[in-house]
């Protein structure tokens, strides 16, 4: 499915996911979180940057987490990118990676409206202390309270939003090419495994179970936006799809 060569948007965009990664532990040994910089918070936290829509794509929380979304991003974008091209593949990444956030501050915002009647509850929450991460969370119960904190410091990190648009580009344009998924000791085809993948996503996001730090609904934004853009530019342009 590819070859040792690797197209020049995908390459560069691994090197920088690796840059990034390897920077990240070198300041955490001087005391800097990156994650707090270079993360996206949500918009009306007081930690939100302007940059970090961008830049949270490439940062990630550990080496699984950055070494599933690297091969990934190669198994797939580099076929996308072939298919494509580099300018238009970089900017289904972006673009992609941008629907994700979007659609993680919607949902976020509508959590927060639940609990405190507004989107925007920075200043009912009233800062008590920026540094301690304190609000005055008083008249909320300690699971609203846990709510708004995970809110508004948590800062979300990873390519995962613009590697779930790849997935879907990818099934849609080659439905019939033949994937090895772990755990499945035969090849499955792209038009039947991704929409799975699809739906446990969604079905995770639905159910919030405790513990659970991914941010689903921003895999399923990215999903979203490869969707709603391959079917605006296969609908302009004649694809000749080598798997089928």
């Amino acid at each position: 499915m590819n070859t040792i060569h690797i197209p020049p948007v995908v390459k560069n965009l691994l090197i920088i996911n690796a840059l990034f990664f390897a920077a990240k532990f070198v300041f955490e040994s001087k005391g800097v979180d990156l994650d707090v910089y270079l993360g996206a918070f949500y918009f009306d936290s007081p930690y939100f940057k302007i940059w970090q829509p961008i830049s949270y794509m490439f940062m990630h929380g550990n080496f699984t987490h950055i070494l599933f979304n690297m091969f990934a991003l190669y198994t797939f974008g580099a076929v996308l990118e072939a298919h494509w091209g580099a300018k238009r593949f970089i900017n289904f990444y972006l673009i992609t990676g941008l629907g994700a956030l979007a659609l993680q501050w919607a949902v976020q915002a509508f959590e927060i409206y639940q609990i405190a009647g507004t989107p925007l509850a920075h200043s009912v929450l009233s800062l008590e202390s920026l540094e301690q991460k304190m609000y005055n969370t008083a008249q909320f119960t300690p699971e609203q309270a846990s709510t708004l904190y995970g809110i508004y410091f948590g800062p979300m990190v990873g390519a995962s939003g613009a590697i779930f648009g790849l997935l879907v580009a990818f099934g849609m344009l080659y439905p019939n090419a033949e994937l090895y998924i772990m755990f499945i000791p035969v090849p499955v085809k792209a038009k039947y495994i991704i929409p799975v993948y699809i739906l446990i996503e969604l079905s995770l996001g639905v159910a919030s179970v405790a513990g659970d730090s991914v941010a689903h609904y921003a895999h399923l934004g990215g999903a979203l936006l490869g969707f709603i853009l391959v079917k605006i530019w296969k609908d302009k342009n004649t694809f000749y799809d080598y798997y089928d």
